[in-house]
């Protein structure tokens, strides 16, 4: 998948567009993309997603905003995995932020990506005080020659499918109703860094996964499986939290203790699966009781991950 920034390259071919945060790349996400790549291949167009980096709530009110389910690198493999053929990012900025609706509409889509066919949400709203919407860019439809269609919301199992409600269910350790709405298990991919080595002075040597989400969506123990380990993923104990037994840093730590296994993962990128959650983070008297404690969820990750296994 072609990664483009800013303004894109004039040589470029026209494209099919979709424009959004697409954070998690949940269902709803999964049907855009899906009407998104057929009806690119249905004109001869190249499927293309538009995003913005940073978030646009995050840059308007960063404190308030959402938690990230996934890292821009993360989005790019989950959108590349869904056979997009081109992200294009945008820097999100004040001057951005100031864009008129009708300024994106002339210069952004239809002058550097050359959009000719666009697929919106229906309740999507673009440009300066959030002034664009669908019926400005039906307005203007015949004016720069593009086609337009709006997808309805998606729905499953009866609710409707959004990053807030995906947000919602890992925030409550619900890691099956997170699943559910993925269509895969919720997991968080980063390289393997050095880390303080406690793990390893304990007994349960860990992989410290270096993480871009500076507030993840969930925290706590959980039995995982880890990828990028071997040619088949790999089962372990996952830790996302503070650590307050060991630092008073606050800073989230991702750190997978692998079980049989021994080797150097340095510098890997892995991707860990978060697939049920044991326990919540916890604050111990000391070094003995912690260790003792992962001893357990060891083994709480390992019968859970036999009886997944066997379903």
């Amino acid at each position: 998948m072609l990664l483009t920034h800013g303004a894109a390259s004039a040589a470029l071919p026209p494209v099919a567009l979709t424009i959004g945060n697409f954070d998690g790349i949940h269902r709803g996400h999964q049907a855009m993309l899906e009407r998104l790549g057929s009806e690119a291949r249905k004109r001869g167009l190249t499927s293309c997603v538009l995003t913005f980096e940073p978030h646009p709530r995050e840059f308007f009110s960063p404190q308030a905003a959402p938690t990230r389910l996934a890292s821009l690198r993360e989005k790019y493999e989950l959108l590349a995995a869904r056979g997009v053929e081109r992200l294009h990012v945008l820097r999100f900025d004040k001057a951005f932020a100031a864009l008129p609706p009708e300024v994106f509409i002339e210069q952004v889509l239809v002058g550097r990506l050359k959009a000719r066919w666009l697929l919106i949400g229906e309740d999507f709203r673009f440009g300066a005080r959030r002034a664009g919407d669908i019926g400005l860019l039906k307005k203007l439809a015949g004016r720069f020659g593009y086609e337009l269609q709006a997808m309805p919301t998606v729905m499953h199992a009866g609710a409707r499918v959004s990053s807030s409600t995906v947000r919602a269910a890992l925030a409550a350790g619900n890691l099956a109703a997170a699943e559910e709405l993925l269509g895969r298990p919720y997991s968080i991919s980063g390289r393997v860094v050095h880390g303080d080595k406690l793990g390893q002075k304990l007994g349960f040597a860990t992989a410290n996964v270096q993480m871009k989400h500076n507030r993840p969506p969930l925290t706590g123990i959980y039995a995982a499986r880890v990828h990028g380990v071997g040619a088949a993923p790999r089962a372990g104990v996952a830790s996302l939290g503070v650590r307050p037994t060991v630092t008073a840093s606050g800073r989230a730590v991702l750190e997978v203790h692998l079980f049989d296994f021994s080797g150097d993962l340095y510098h890997e990128h892995v991707r860990v699966e978060f697939l049920h959650k044991i326990r919540d983070e916890e604050k111990y008297p000391d070094l003995e009781t912690l260790k003792a404690q992962i001893a357990r969820d060891c083994e709480a990750a390992k019968s859970f991950l036999m009886d997944h296994r066997n379903a």
